[in-house]
C-alpha cells in the first residue's frame, strides 16, 4: 500500500532526543525547545515564537490572550478542522462560519464583512494547503472593525504571503507540528506571537497561570500561581525530534515542491476532467498537500475506492464544520453555503510526503490518468 502519509524524519532525531535526556532536562524549555523557537523568530521574524503541545493548543492560547467572552462571536470558514472552532467555543463563543473562495478553497474575503456583527470579536483565517488566505484584505477589515486576527497556519510553515511569513501577518499564528505535516514532533505546535505586548502574558498562560518563565530568567526570585493558564509546554524530547527537521527545512521543502509538481504536470492532461490546486501569484506554498477536485461526490467515492483497489491511499479531506453536530449546537452559517460544501465534496488528496520514491509517484500518476482515460 502507498500511504497518503509518513512522518518525516531526517536521520538526526535519535541523537538529538538522546542528547536531550543526556541534558537531564526533558520537560521542555531546554536547549532544543529554545532552539526551535529562535530558529522560528529568526526565519520568520515574528516577535515571539513559543511551542506548544499542539496547534489546538496554540489556537487556545489565542482565545485566551483575545480575552474571548461567552456570546463572543468569531468568524471563520466552515471548512475547516474541529480545533479550528473548539478553540474559541471552549470560552463561550459562537461561530460564524462564511462561504469558501472554491479556487483557493480559503475563507471568501469579500464575505467576511457582511458576518460581522457587534458581538464579532475575532477572525481566523486558514490557510488551506498552505496557500495564504487574502491577508490585505483580512487585515483592512480588522482594523477597520477593530478585530482580532488570528492566522491558523497549521499547514503554512515555509509559506508567505507577498514575502511575509504565514502567521506573521495577524495579531497571532498557529503552527501545527502533528505527524501528518511536513515538519514534525509527533504532536505539537507553535504560538507566533506578533505584539511583543501579549509575549508575558502568553508565558504565564502556557505555564499553568503562573509566572514560571520569568523566574527562569531570573527576573523574580520565586514563581507563583499568577493568573488563568493550562499545561501548553512541549516535552524536550519533541522539540530534539523536531529540530533536525529545521537544520534541513529547505531540503524538505524542496523536495515536496518537487514531487507536488510532478502531480501538477502530469495530471495536467486531464484538465478537461479534474481540477488542480491553484496558488495566487502571491503566495509561495510549500507542497503540504496535492488534491484534486473531481465532478461530484459518487466520482469522488468511486476513484477512492479504484486507487485503494490498487494499493494507493488517497482521503478526502474535512466535512465542513456547520454540517456537523456540534458546528449546528455552537455555531451559524453566515450567507449562502455556495461552495463549501459542493466544493468538499469534490476533493481528494495523494500520497505526498518527505522520502515518497518516484515509482510510487509515478504510479499514482499512472492509476488516476487510468481511471479517466479507460
Amino acid at each position: 500500500m502507498i500511504p497518503f502519509n509518513k512522518p518525516p524524519y531526517i536521520g538526526k532525531e535519535n541523537e538529538y532526543i538522546a542528547k536531550a535526556i543526556s541534558n537531564g532536562k526533558i520537560c521542555g524549555d531546554g536547549e532544543f525547545t529554545k532552539k526551535c523557537s529562535s530558529w522560528f523568530e529568526d526565519r520568520t521574524g515574528a516577535e515571539k515564537v513559543l511551542l506548544t503541545t499542539s496547534c489546538t493548543h496554540a489556537l487556545e492560547m489565542t482565545a485566551m490572550l483575545c480575552d474571548i467572552q461567552p456570546d463572543d462571536e468569531v468568524i471563520m470558514p466552515s471548512y475547516t478542522f474541529v480545533s479550528t472552532a473548539n478553540a474559541f467555543v471552549r470560552m463561550g463563543a459562537k461561530i460564524v462560519f462564511v462561504d469558501i473562495s472554491p479556487d483557493t478553497m480559503n475563507i471568501d474575503e469579500k464575505l467576511i464583512e457582511k458576518a460581522i456583527t457587534p458581538k464579532t470579536k475575532a477572525i481566523v483565517p486558514v490557510h488551506y494547503a498552505g496557500v495564504s488566505c487574502e491577508m490585505d484584505t483580512i487585515m483592512y477589515i480588522s482594523r477597520k472593525h477593530n478585530l482580532f486576527v488570528i492566522e491558523d497556519a497549521a499547514q503554512g510553515m515555509m509559506c508567505t504571503y507577498k514575502g511575509k511569513a504565514l502567521g506573521t501577518i495577524g495579531d497571532f499564528g498557529c503552527y501545527s507540528f502533528h505527524e501528518t505535516k511536513n515538519y514534525s514532533m509527533g504532536e505539537g505546535g507553535a504560538l507566533f506571537i506578533n505584539d511583543r505586548a501579549y509575549t508575558e502574558q502568553a508565558e504565564i498562560i502556557r505555564e499553568k497561570g503562573t509566572n514560571r518563565s520569568r523566574f527562569l530568567r531570573g527576573q523574580v526570585d520565586k514563581y507563583t500561581w499568577v493568573e488563568k493558564g493550562s499545561s501548553y509546554l512541549p516535552s524536550e524530547l519533541n522539540a530534539a525530534y523536531l529540530y533536525p527537521q529545521l537544520e534541513e527545512a529547505e531540503t524538505i521543502n524542496n523536495f515536496r515542491l518537487y514531487v507536488w509538481q510532478k502531480y501538477y504536470d502530469d495530471l495536467e492532461c486531464l484538465g478537461d476532467r479534474i481540477e488542480l490546486p491553484y496558488v495566487p501569484a502571491e503566495c509561495k506554498h510549500n507542497a503540504h498537500m496535492f488534491y484534486i477536485k473531481v465532478k461530484d461526490l459518487s466520482e469522488r467515492t468511486e476513484l477512492i475506492a479504484y486507487l485503494k483497489e490498487r494499493g494507493i491511499s488517497s482521503p478526502f479531506h474535512y466535512v465542513p464544520l456547520h454540517s456537523a453536530p456540534g458546528g449546528i449546537k455552537y455555531g451559524r452559517f453566515s450567507g449562502e453555503d455556495k461552495y463549501t460544501t459542493r466544493e468538499s465534496e469534490r476533493l481528494l488528496r495523494l500520497p505526498l510526503y518527505y522520502g515518497i520514491s518516484d515509482e510510487d509517484v509515478e504510479k499514482v500518476i499512472k492509476e488516476v490518468r487510468s481511471f479517466f482515460e479507460g
